[in-house]
């Protein structure tokens, strides 16, 4: 048997006087990890550590070097803490996503209306404001993706506030800071936290209170590009709306060929909180405020 194991591992059984042959042998695998040697030593011939990760380390404990030129890079701690949550979250979590699009049509004519105004302010009144007061309102309006089910999975708090988390790229991981009561401020005032807190986490100046707490996050990839994807729920959150590039499509209104700029949207939602019909319903009403926003500022609570 060709047994694969890293240099560590081996010299790890080395100095319990065993051979990673031997464990392999005993274990029915060829790749062999350090947490197979303890298994192996404790007599139980398997991992002694529990849980996905540790069930499948044995797959990652790979000797790359042996195979061509590599080079390693340390772990952050952040980014250590970030994957932890991700796992736990695509683990414990039946999770479906609902695409759907949205014509962004009367949001632009409205942010050229209001461009003169927002630069006096000097305010950037980008699309991802719209886009946070429209989430705000459809969060009022369903309940229930506003809720959180506590640890045992009985019981469903329901939320009297309205917070939006905003995912930020920055070059030291993924952070999600939180424009709290979205649903009392106007779209000048969200757009200007948008700007100041994405600002600050690409310096690294958020402050902990300013994340966390979040009833509904946003995943922005429209800057960068792509048609679709499925964003990850983070817990205690039940769903996330991801939302890439605007791209202009050819639709038939009125006996013609229309050009329209048409958002995608990508609702991932915890299929034990929310249901199919419940997402279509959610991201229908969320197309029906973009495509008129003046009732998002009109009627406010509607």
């Amino acid at each position: 048997m060709s047994v694969r194991s890293s240099p560590s591992t081996r010299s790890y059984a080395a100095q319990k006087g065993l051979s990673v042959e031997e464990i392999a042998q005993s274990a029915g695998r060829e790749t062999i990890g350090r947490e197979d040697v303890d298994a192996h030593i404790s007599g139980g011939g398997a991992p002694a550590s529990s849980g996905p990760a540790a069930n499948h380390a044995r797959y990652w404990d790979v000797p790359h070097a042996e195979f061509g030129p590599v080079k390693t890079e340390p772990v952050s701690r952040f980014a250590k803490l970030a994957a932890d949550n991700l796992s736990a979250a695509n683990a414990t979590i039946p999770q479906v996503t609902h695409h759907d699009q949205a014509d962004m049509r009367a949001v632009e004519a409205f942010r050229a209306k209001m461009k003169p105004e927002a630069s006096a302010r000097g305010t950037r009144l980008t699309a991802l404001a719209f886009h946070v007061k429209t989430l705000a309102r459809c969060l009022r309006d369903f309940p229930k993706f506003n809720a959180s089910l506590d640890p045992k999975g009985e019981t469903m708090i329901l939320k009297d506030f309205v917070h939006v988390g905003i995912a930020v790229d920055t070059p030291h991981g993924l952070m999600v800071p939180v424009i709290r009561n979205a649903d009392q401020k106007g779209l000048f005032a969200i757009a200007d936290e948008i700007f100041d807190l994405a600002s600050r986490a690409q310096a690294r100046k958020i402050q902990p209170n300013e994340m966390g707490g979040a009833s509904m996050s946003i995943s922005n990839l429209g800057g960068i590009g792509g048609t679709a994807f499925t964003p990850i729920v983070n817990p205690p959150e039940v769903a996330i709306l991801g939302l890439t590039r605007t791209d202009t499509v050819p639709r038939w209104e009125d006996g013609a060929w229309v050009p329209v700029p048409m958002v995608p949207l990508d609702l991932s939602y915890d299929h034990r909180v929310i249901n199919g019909a419940d997402a279509a319903r959610f991201l229908a009403r969320y197309a029906e405020l973009l495509a008129d926003p003046v009732r998002l500022i009109a009627f406010p609570a509607e």
